[in-house]
């Protein structure tokens, strides 16, 4: 018999987690190794116990899901991470799939269904209910809607200075004029997660508050 697959569960909810717990341990060719109640705690156990897989709340205090996912998948891109999700959360669909993860787990599907999902995704297959899917596609429809201003990143490299596709969204709204929370709903994110993407750009450019900020990339980004 191969090895079973290694499996950490994130969630806050105590039930929740220990439900997943109870039917996953029923199975021969599954071992929960750890479950975390929050992000933090969630990339301690990953870093202690390396699992094959992680089952990823989204709304956990300390840090949130898309946070510890995109974290993980820095340090361990060959990681599985499938999110738990509701459809109350598929505002945050899209950023879960941009962080990396491999796919979602509606949170009131059969546990058959848990299981063989998990067994799929362990094997690379993306896990994408219909329900899901229908809201992912109508999100990535409205983001990809409408034409986004061009910027000029020639004086950036110079500096050195660089910025992913999406920090370079975040630039174009921070310099619209745009607050976390019109950000975060804009890109159906956490404004926690806005606030760190900001965090980074301040870095990047060696600045500390937003109105510097925007000072600063208006004179970066502007046109040569």
């Amino acid at each position: 018999m191969s090895n079973p697959i290694r499996i950490v569960i994130a969630d806050d909810q105590t039930l929740l987690r220990d439900g997943l717990q109870t039917i996953i341990s029923l199975e021969e060719d599954m071992e929960v190794v750890a479950t975390a109640d929050n992000g933090a705690s969630c990339i301690e156990a990953v870093r202690l116990h390396r699992p094959d897989l992680v089952l990823m709340d989204v709304r956990m205090p300390v840090m949130d899901g898309i946070e510890a996912t995109r974290l993980l998948m820095q340090e361990f891109p060959e990681l599985t991470v499938v999110v738990l999700t509701t459809f109350l959360e598929d505002q945050y669909i899209v950023d879960s799939m941009v962080n990396g993860a491999s796919g979602f787990l509606l949170k009131d599907m059969p546990g058959d269904k848990i299981i063989q999902s998990i067994r799929d995704a362990s094997k690379g297959q993306m896990m994408l209910p219909s329900a899901v899917a229908g809201k992912l596609a109508a999100r990535i429809s409205l983001l990809s809607s409408g034409p986004r201003k061009p910027v000029s990143t020639g004086r950036l490299k110079q500096l050195g200075i660089s910025f992913t596709d999406r920090e370079l969204h975040i630039v174009q709204l921070l310099l619209d004029g745009k607050s976390n929370k019109e950000m975060a709903k804009s890109l159906f994110m956490s404004e926690g997660t806005i606030k760190n993407y900001v965090s980074i750009i301040y870095h990047k450019i060696g600045v500390n508050d937003r109105s510097k900020a925007i000072l600063t990339l208006k004179e970066l980004l502007a046109e040569e």
